[in-house]
């Protein structure tokens, strides 16, 4: 019986070891997707200047890391060094492939461009409520603190998806 828990625990603990990663991809995704404008482009290049821009952010990100950690602990560069530091940055570049996904399927047609829009906003807002709930839930144990984790993370998503409505 002990089982599990011990397999939940840790399918939860990879969430908490990505969610730094998750929540920066979302937040840089809604970014992304703000500055596309009140006239959009096409979907097909939306989709190649989301996934561009946040492989783009993410391979910089993993490179400022590799060569900041070689520069405090003195180390050699070496390829598992590169590899821990490309490690960390995958959940960020994993929160794109969805909404990349959705701007092709428009681009084929399959979805209107509205529809890969929202649910990509959507998306990103989910995941910022979740992980949010999640760090509610772990720091007090409680219904309260998830719930209020929630509102505020998916909240900050939340503002930034309406913000382009608004500005555009």
């Amino acid at each position: 019986m002990t089982e599990p828990a011990i397999t939940t625990q840790r399918g939860w603990q990879r969430i908490d070891k990505a969610a730094f990663g998750i929540i920066y991809g979302a937040i840089m995704v809604l970014s992304i997707l703000l500055a596309q404008g009140g006239h959009p482009a096409p979907p097909l290049e939306t989709a190649v200047v989301l996934f561009g821009s946040v492989l783009a952010i993410t391979l910089a990100k993993a490179f400022a890391e590799f060569l900041a950690h070689a520069l405090d602990t003195k180390a050699r560069l070496t390829r598992t060094s590169w590899q821990a530091a490309w490690r960390h940055s995958t959940p960020t570049l994993a929160v794109a492939n969805l909404p990349t996904a959705l701007f092709l399927a428009a681009w084929q047609g399959w979805i209107a461009p509205e529809t890969a829009l929202l649910w990509s906003h959507g998306l990103c807002v989910i995941l910022l409520a979740g992980l949010g709930a999640r760090a509610g839930w772990v720091l007090d144990r409680r219904t309260g603190p998830a719930i209020l984790g929630a509102v505020f993370a998916g909240g900050i998503g939340f503002l930034l998806a309406i913000v382009k409505y608004v500005i555009h």
